[in-house]
């Protein structure tokens, strides 16, 4: 062979070679993130081409799968009560992909995961057709709907949590919409999902997990903890040594209260009554170090809070000055929470100082209904001990029996409580946001925890509370499980 030809032979070699090369790597190598890409036509295909399993509440199905005549996508996505259930649901759509639990649980639920080999197999051999497996969630239906009525009109968000177990009972959010709208792959599922995307008041967003907020005085209850953990308080009926108006640290700002009856005042007529002064001064006496050390036991901080669907992170800045940290200590300044994160402080001191991590799914079945895999209550943390939990669920529960919260009291129930309003917008000049946290206690230990917060932009700001808007609709939610206990 002459020299052009063999160089020629040995080019076309190499081509063959990185051609093989190249073929392995997408075969093997990135061969998950082709399978798994949204741009990816086959998969959303496959996804729709036998009926999907469904996510199911209370035993019965909240999602559905109806038979089209589309060529392509043979079944699409339908919902009960979509926009009551959309923020636990997420949507799952032949045009815009899914979210939240149908794309989390995506595997399960059209039949295609590893867990189902199994039954892929049998159904290969019996002939029958082939179909998704179910999600159990934690989620009680008389509750959600009690706060997704509650919530009405109103922008806003609630959860509700199982202290003693982390079962998440309850999570509204509104405005909401339907995801079925955009089910498909339609003119008018693009238009429902154009109008959703261009709505100022976000409906997509899911603001019980996703939305984070000052807490205003809601927060005082950590701060109470810490001061009760870290020494700073050993009585709480102990008068405190707190001037009327408080002078922030290391500045001339005068610190107010709303109301009289604050100088000096025991950490739990402070907390009925909810006093500024008292609390700023605590923080500063715990100090920020100690204040971000509590906020992280009760889960502050994380960024990685998966319910399965993953909740954006709560702030107490590690790095502010003792005014920022004193302001902080009463839910101003920047700190800033989701009503997931109120509702596990909260579930937290109800559960005798034992935080459980929050969790939505029950369990997954397969297409026979045989348990899959099934979720067992996980601790989290001990932010506080059982005796400082105890004293803290005194207070709260002195602050729905004869303080801010009484429209929270629920016949033959103990209830325990905080309000709050928190400021926001450049020098607060926004309507404030109106918070109430909250749960009922039996014999048997608390079994609902809760938290609320209304964006009401059509109130009048001075009718905008804690305990006027939001404190009610925490009431019927903890009915609403306690009635289903019964």
């Amino acid at each position: 062979m002459n020299k052009p030809l063999r160089r020629i032979a040995i080019f076309c070699g190499l081509l063959v070679l990185a051609l093989l090369v190249r073929i392995n790597w997408l075969q093997y190598a990135e061969a998950e993130d082709l399978n798994t890409n949204s741009k990816n036509r086959r998969i959303t295909i496959e996804r729709y081409a036998s009926e999907r399993g469904n996510i199911i509440v209370d035993g019965k199905p909240i999602t559905g799968s109806v038979e089209t005549n589309d060529t392509d996508f043979k079944y699409k996505r339908t919902y009960v009560n979509g926009p009551m259930w959309a923020p636990v649901t997420g949507y799952a759509s032949q045009a815009f992909d899914a979210n939240q639990i149908e794309k989390l649980e995506d595997g399960i639920l059209t039949g295609n995961s590893d867990q189902l080999f199994f039954d892929r197999t049998m159904a290969m051999f019996t002939g029958d057709t082939k179909k998704g497996g179910n999600v159990v969630t934690t989620l009680n239906g008389a509750a959600q709907k009690a706060a997704f009525e509650g919530l009405g009109s109103k922008k806003g968000a609630v959860a509700a949590i199982d202290p003693q177990t982390g079962k998440i009972l309850a999570l509204a959010s509104t405005p909401s919409y339907d995801p079925a709208s955009f089910a498909g792959y339609r003119d008018a599922d693009a238009k429902a999902w154009n109008a959703l995307e261009k709505d100022k008041d976000k409906p997509k967003l899911n603001r019980a997990l996703r939305e984070v907020y000052p807490p205003g005085s809601t927060f005082k209850v950590l701060t109470a903890a810490a001061a009760l953990e870290y020494g700073a308080v050993d009585d709480i009926d102990a008068a405190t040594d707190t001037p009327e108006p408080y002078t922030l640290p290391d500045t001339r700002t005068k610190l107010p209260n709303s109301h009289p009856g604050c100088k000096n005042a025991s950490l739990n007529e402070a907390l009925r009554v909810s006093c500024n002064t008292v609390f700023a001064k605590l923080g500063d006496t715990v100090g920020r170090d100690k204040m971000v050390e509590m906020a992280q036991k009760f889960g502050f901080n994380n960024a990685e809070i998966d319910t399965p669907v993953r909740a954006a992170a709560s702030v107490y800045d590690k790095n502010m000055d003792k005014p920022g940290n004193a302001l902080s200590s009463i839910g101003q300044f920047n700190t800033a929470t989701t009503p997931l994160q109120m509702a596990m402080v909260t579930a937290a001191i109800a559960n005798d100082g034992k935080l459980m991590k929050p969790y939505m799914i029950d369990q997954l079945e397969a297409p026979n209904l045989d348990v899959i895999s099934k979720t067992e209550p996980q601790e989290m943390s001990r932010p506080v001990s059982q005796k400082n939990a105890q004293l803290l669920q005194q207070m709260m529960e002195n602050v729905v029996d004869s303080g801010t919260g009484e429209k929270a009291k629920i016949d033959g129930v103990k209830v325990g409580g905080k309000t709050g309003t928190a400021q926001h917008g450049e020098n607060n000049s926004k309507n404030p946001y109106a918070w109430f946290i909250s749960y009922a206690k039996t014999a048997d230990g608390s079994p609902v925890a809760v938290a609320v917060v209304v964006e009401d932009s059509e109130a009048r700001r001075d009718d905008i509370s804690g305990g006027g808007l939001a404190a009610p609709i925490a009431k019927k939610v903890m009915q609403a499980v306690l009635d289903s206990k019964k």
